[in-house]
């Protein structure tokens, strides 16, 4: 994994996620999803072009299903854009890199 893509899980997500004091786009997962697999070097660039404005993590679906059922997550991969914690904007599937930017730049204002 990238180092500045995190690692979130249903334990940490209301201290990483919730609280943060910056927007947060979080990556819905799974080892076994080939979309996803696709979408995540797109995140991890994302996460280094906007470090220290956006924080970007990953949340695997199966080993966290607790936030995966909070937020209705049926299709991975899902991105969600939280910011004052709340989605703030939402992607399905594998979206290419400018459609992810264009909802991040947003959030960001």
């Amino acid at each position: 994994m990238a180092e500045n893509v995190r690692e979130f899980t249903d334990g940490d997500f209301v201290e990483e996620v919730i609280n943060s004091d910056i927007p947060v786009l979080v990556d819905f997962w799974a080892v076994w999803c080939m979309p996803c697999k696709m979408v995540a070097p797109v995140v991890a660039e994302i996460a280094k072009e906007y470090d220290g404005k956006l924080k970007v993590g990953k949340l695997d679906v199966d080993s966290n299903p607790g936030v995966a059922q909070k937020y209705g997550i049926r299709s991975i991969p899902s991105l969600l854009i939280f910011k004052n914690g709340e989605v703030a904007q939402m992607l399905v599937g594998a979206v290419p890199k400018p459609q992810i930017v264009a909802k991040v730049d947003a959030v960001l204002g």
